[in-house]
């Protein structure tokens, strides 16, 4: 366990993620009511995996959010967006690096996992799950 940061950046604690309390935090883009049912059937699924998660739907910006959950050492947030209504995929962003992957919900769930228990890292995860840089469809 750690903190960084920088004096431009925010600081943060660097929990590993098998020791973090919280391993994801489910972030929906707006507070859009077509995301309710798929932010709860991710957390379920979560738990179900003995994953750690908690929901921020605040009306803060996503970047508050998330950065909220970074200074408290969340190492994940998962993010439901209107890409997730058309076709069920999800964007994992990764606390130390900010980088994101987007797949299907199991798949998120099993790299998690796989990080978690020490099996893979998140650098193998980036480069075998496809890279989400860019804008989810619709508004």
């Amino acid at each position: 366990m750690s903190w960084s940061g920088s004096a431009n950046l925010h600081q943060v604690l660097s929990f590993p993620p098998a020791m973090a309390p919280t391993k994801v935090l489910i972030v929906p883009l707006s507070s859009n009511k077509e995301f309710t049912p798929h932010v709860a059937s991710l957390s379920r699924q979560l738990r179900a995996a003995h994953i750690a998660c908690r929901v921020d739907d605040s009306s803060a910006t996503i970047g508050k959010r998330y950065s909220r959950n970074d200074e408290l050492g969340t190492p994940f947030g998962v993010t439901v967006d209107f890409q997730t209504i058309a076709d069920g995929t999800v964007t994992l962003r990764e606390r130390d690096t900010m980088k994101q992957v987007r797949a299907d919900v199991p798949t998120i769930i099993g790299a998690i996992h796989s990080i978690i228990i020490g099996d893979k890292s998140w650098e193998q995860v980036y480069k075998d799950l496809p890279v989400f840089d860019g804008q989810e469809l619709g508004n």
